[in-house]
């Protein structure tokens, strides 16, 4: 790499470090009508890279339906937001900081969670939430991932989450929930993806569009320091290599005692109505600030760089203007009340420096010192670069036949060892030893954390009485298996699980954010995965009301040219209209009847038997599948998005009318993981009100499927639920007016055995300690063993 200097004169080799393909720099000398100069070429190379411009994504994102009647904001700016009633927006957004997660986990993290929070704020709104999706290699030796690869995975997990417990914590901010998944994909990419949510009064929603001829722009928040120089375009935007290690420097550093201070800082100063607009300095830092700016309003933008904070000395326009130092924010005031502004963040002890004014004629100009260092047409650069409609095509089919798929066991089997297995599998086993080093109930308003429902719920407090009456439910989902064996169809049931996450917990699922990461881009069958993924995004989110309001690509996930699975995650909210209908999973009473919610319209039972070769299929892409036979093969559960709607529908009836006692979705691990888990959450209701005794649970099952897969499949479109005996004809009432199935299936009971039997056969008893000792303690045993 060049050494940043504005005396430097470009190459087209020097434009090539920098990641510009030879068509691309000839497009910036023809923007410019010149050659560029190294700090031009340095803006140019971070506004045009794959992380900043979505460059191979565009024509592909056009797909996803973004708009709806609740739908205030849509992609485009720093977070969607959506109209929850009463006068108040929620803004949500969901995004990524996994190459930096590898390099540096601690910080890669902490500033993944910064820049997500920023995002949020910068729209007007408070944060009230965090969740986290999740992704690490093998943490145990496999036939695919060695003994020190398995070490080195557990360090970066560690690493990962205490840097999000750390900025969350000291913050402010509850994290209240997410997903964690291990594949041997992972292992020298692992993604973390944070998603936010803030909540503000609609008619108080800021946006990022330098308006005002003459209006002053200041620069707020921490100094700028030379780290995170080129993470957006030399980091984010390639893949990894034997050099990654070296690129510690591109990993910015976060503080988030400061990003509290700038929080509080921003909300006030834009309370005095002396602020036009506002920005984010993340990715690609001033550069992106100023030039985004600037494009979004139809203006121009001329700053003085010899007046930025600066914390090191001797700083080149070049560095100053790529570096992505934390905690920093652009404002454009209204002229004549900058000092309004000023005065706030000297109040709250922070930078604030009036570095330059909002100009006409659509010139971005970087003054240094006298000299102009840089002179770019903002909206050319912003919103003219490349836009790729790359090579797709799809992989080989895969040569797979029964043989290849599981194998079912002899009918009458038992199957408790199996089940002990599986709930002691790092993806299934409980997550108690990450979510205790959250603060999941800062602020007070956390209903449901990580745990207690299929989704996260945080109560909404009138502005003006201070009460709640109404909440917020948030889940995340994704699945790179189902992906990497059917991209469609995978992506299909990440929308479907976590909408109906959001159903399970009471809550009307409203509109989803997404996190779409993938391998590079240059490669025909990675765009083919990304634009199936998008199909199936685009089809589930229009079949379940749930546009997307915006989100983020991460592609060049892959190292020394291994991709990870294509996993877009995505994140659905939805509205509470009464937090007193909050549906959580545990089991409450002893004598409660357990149902089976089938939304199919051809319900699995004695008289709808799938065939076999088709179950066997599907069931090889399981949960269990991979934890007991170590197959991963064949094709994703079917899926059957009017039999989602119908089941969501029905589960927000049964909320509405107080029905239910609990409700838990079926997915990974299948029915009898679905029931082991709201057992156990059992223990902690009845270890408010029975110390004595635990809660037991009594199931009996007729499919015709093999034993296996009735009790480990996860089609989707199902829940279990518990109900009073007293409210058992009502609830079946309305579940045959929402045309979903209702089978009762088991009992709530008195004791600690959990006893499953499949058609008259008893294939599963266990006592709740050995149990629950296999799910609750084999994560942490795994990641605090020397």
């Amino acid at each position: 790499m060049a050494t940043a200097s504005t005396e430097i004169r470009v190459t087209p080799e020097i434009a090539a470090e920098h990641g510009l393909t030879a068509e691309e720099y000839a497009r910036v000398k023809q923007i410019l009508g010149r050659e560029p100069n190294i700090t031009e070429l340095g803006i140019f190379s971070v506004m045009w890279s794959e992380h900043c411009s979505y460059k191979s994504s565009k024509v592909h994102l056009k797909r996803l339906p973004t708009r709806g009647k609740l739908v205030v904001q849509g992609p485009g700016e720093n977070a969607g937001v959506v109209d929850i009633g009463d006068g108040l927006v929620a803004a949500f957004k969901i995004e990524s900081h996994n190459h930096p997660s590898y390099v540096e986990p601690f910080q890669g993290a902490t500033t993944g969670v910064g820049g997500i929070l920023r995002d949020i704020f910068t729209m007007g709104a408070r944060p009230i939430a965090v969740l986290d999706s999740l992704r690490f290699g093998e943490i145990t030796p496999s036939k695919y991932t060695s003994k020190e690869e398995a070490a080195k995975n557990r360090r970066i997990l560690d690493g990962v989450i205490r840097g999000i417990g750390s900025y969350g914590n000291c913050f402010g901010v509850p994290t209240i929930g997410g997903e964690v998944g291990f594949e041997p994909c992972y292992s020298q990419n692992p993604l973390v993806n944070a998603l936010a949510l803030g909540i503000a009064k609609k008619e108080e929603i800021f946006l990022a569009k330098a308006k005002g001829i003459g209006n002053p722009v200041i620069y707020v928040g921490a100094k700028t320091g030379r780290d995170g120089i080129h993470g957006a375009s030399l980091l984010a935007s390639a893949e990894f290599t034997e050099e990654s290690k070296q690129k510690r420097p591109n990993v910015q550093v976060g503080d988030p005692f400061m990003e509290k201070l700038l929080l509080e800082a921003c909300l006030e100063a834009m309370q005095t109505g002396a602020v036009v607009a506002i920005q984010d300095m993340g990715a690609a830092g001033l550069t992106c600030s100023t030039m985004e700016m600037a494009s979004r309003g139809g203006t121009g933008i001329e700053i003085d760089l010899a007046k930025v904070p600066q914390r090191e000395t001797g700083m080149t326009p070049y560095e100053i203007m790529l570096s992505e130092s934390q905690e920093r924010m652009l404002l454009v005031a209204e002229k004549g009340r900058e000092h309004d502004v000023l005065a706030v963040f000297k109040k709250w002890g922070l930078d604030a420096v009036v570095v330059g004014q909002v100009t006409e004629g659509g010139i971005a100009r970087i003054n240094n010192n006298g000299r102009i260092a840089a002179e770019i047409p903002a909206h050319p650069l912003a919103e003219e670069g490349p836009v790729y409609q790359r090579p797709v095509a799809a992989p080989a089919p895969r040569n797979e036949t029964a043989a290849d798929w599981f194998a079912f066991a002899a009918e009458g089997t038992n199957l408790t060892q199996n089940l002990l297995k599986l709930l002691a599998s790092p993806a299934i086993a409980s997550k108690l030893w990450i979510t205790e080093q959250y603060d999941t109930s800062v602020r007070t308003n956390t209903l449901a954390g990580p745990g207690a429902s299929d989704a996260a719920v945080v109560r909404i407090k009138d502005p003006k009485t201070g009460f709640a009456k109404r909440a917020l439910a948030l889940s995340t989902d994704g699945n790179g298996r189902w992906c990497q064996l059917n991209p469609r169809v995978g992506a299909m049931h990440a929308v479907a699980e976590a909408a109906r996450n959001v159903a399970c917990s009471g809550a009307r699922p409203i509109a989803a954010t997404n996190c779409l990461n993938f391998g590079s881009p240059e490669k025909p069958e990675v765009m083919w995965q990304f634009s199936e993924a998008i199909d199936g995004l685009a089809e589930a989110c229009t079949a379940l009301g749930t546009p997307i309001t915006g989100g983020n690509v991460s592609f060049y996930n892959e190292t020394l040219g291994k991709s990870i699975y294509p996993t877009p995650v995505i994140g659905v909210l939805g509205i509470l209209d009464d937090v007193s209908q909050v549906l959580k999973i545990a089991f409450r009473d002893e004598g409660d009847v357990i149902l089976l919610l089938d939304g199919s319209s051809s319900a699995v039972g004695a008289q709808h038997a799938a065939p076999l070769l088709g179950t066997q299929r599907e069931f090889s892409s399981s949960e269990y599948s991979k934890t007991i036979a170590g197959i991963t093969a064949g094709e994703p559960p079917a899926i059957d998005l009017v039999a989602e709607k119908r089941l969501i529908d029905c589960l927000l009836a049964l909320a509405a009318e107080g029905a239910l006692q609990s409700a838990h979705d079926i997915s990974d691990g299948g029915l009898a993981v679905t029931l082991a888990e709201s057992w156990f959450a059992s223990s902690s209701v009845v270890g408010a009100q029975h110390v004595a005794h635990h809660l037991g649970a009594h199931v009996k099952l007729e499919a015709e499927s093999p034993t296996e897969a009735a009790a480990f499949n996860e089609r989707g479109a199902r829940a279990v639920v518990s109900v009073t005996p007293s409210k058992l004809a009502a609830v079946l009432d309305t579940a045959r007016q929402y045309k979903v199935a209702a089978r009762e299936i088991g009992q709530v009971t008195r004791g600690d055995a959990f006893r499953i039997q499949h058609k008259g056969r008893e294939v599963i008893n266990s006592s709740f300690e050995t149990l629950r000792g296999a799910w609750a303690h084999s994560l942490e045993r795994t990641l605090t063993a020397k």
